[in-house]
């Protein structure tokens, strides 16, 4: 019986040895590499966009500022929300962002930098503020609007490496795909390719197929009775419209100028047109229609869904 302990405790204490053999192996050590899916990690990083400067960032910021509302929805979307320090004041969504005074069209070097920012994301006509930021050392991310849905998509990943989460930018990228691939392929076409107005305000500035959202438009194969006057956003006569007889009309100013189907259709000689008579004439959030990020896919499903009651109407 004695000799069955004395083995017992020998095997107890060669387990416990194999066990902090083990232990060992496996501790990680204090001098071993951060693992891959650490965000600082991938620091210093060079990002560039297209027609932009390059950005080099020697470690993943934690003070960000975005003069820019696509910007903005972009970082709260990848997941970079709380890297945000401040955001202009058109930045108005998501509720949470931290709206200042400040607008990427005047914002000075001196009142950006009060803030203490690593770094600041803005508009590209926004270079004077660059330069005057460089000599401070604070980077800033220069972003061009986008023309195409690639464009955004880049946009997006690039804001990614720029903040630390490329996993989630590329994630986020993967299902806009998706779901717009989805909500076109799922729309019916119609025998004619339908009409349409894209007002931007009022005063019918519109937007053509050589905008961003023109190019959302063209997914579905309308035309745009815009493109004969040429450029991204022109401004058309009311005989030009009422002469093309749009199939379907869109009003991009419901929020900042509070125009809605009722004021299109009360327009003087407008009863006539066909969006108004069959009613087409869609309202869409002036934000959502004017930028491109995230909630570009909210923009395609407004216009699928109309494309496809167009056709039933």
């Amino acid at each position: 019986m004695t000799g069955f302990r004395r083995l017992a405790a020998l095997l107890l204490a060669m387990l416990a040895l194999l066990a902090g053999v083990t232990a060992c192996a496996t501790r990680p050590r204090s001098d071993a590499p951060a693992p891959a899916d650490d965000p600082a990690a991938a620091f210093p990083v060079k990002v560039e966009l297209p027609g932009a400067p390059p950005v080099t960032l020697p470690q993943q910021p934690k003070r960000i500022i975005s003069l820019s509302p696509t910007a903005t929805e972009t970082l709260y979307a990848i997941g970079a929300g709380d890297q945000v320090i401040a955001v202009d004041q058109y930045s108005n969504f998501p509720a949470q962002a931290p709206r200042t005074a400040l607008t990427g069209f005047t914002a000075d070097a001196a009142a950006v930098g009060a803030h203490t920012p690593d770094l600041v994301i803005a508009p590209d006509n926004a270079a004077k503020l660059a330069e005057g930021l460089k000599v401070v050392s604070v980077p800033t991310l220069l972003t061009p609007s986008a023309a195409t849905l690639e464009d955004a998509y880049k946009q997006i990943e690039v804001l990614g490496q720029a903040t630390g989460h490329t996993k989630q930018a590329a994630q986020l990228v993967g299902r806009m795909r998706s779901q717009i691939d989805e909500i076109v392929r799922n729309t019916p076409r119609p025998p004619q390719p339908l009409s349409y107005f894209h007002e931007v305000s009022p005063d019918y500035y519109t937007a053509t197929s050589q905008s961003f959202v023109g190019s959302v438009y063209g997914l579905f194969g309308l035309h745009n009775i815009a493109d004969p006057a040429g450029g991204p956003f022109p401004q058309l006569s009311e005989e030009h419209v009422v002469q093309a007889n749009p199939n379907l009309i869109f009003v991009a100013d419901t929020k900042c100028c509070q125009v809605n189907a009722a004021a299109v259709a009360a327009r003087p000689g407008w009863h006539t047109l066909d969006a108004v008579q069959h009613g087409r004439i869609i309202e869409l959030d002036d934000d959502i229609a004017g930028r491109w990020g995230p909630r570009v896919v909210d923009l395609v499903r407004a216009i699928g869904d109309s494309v496809a009651k167009a056709q039933h109407g």
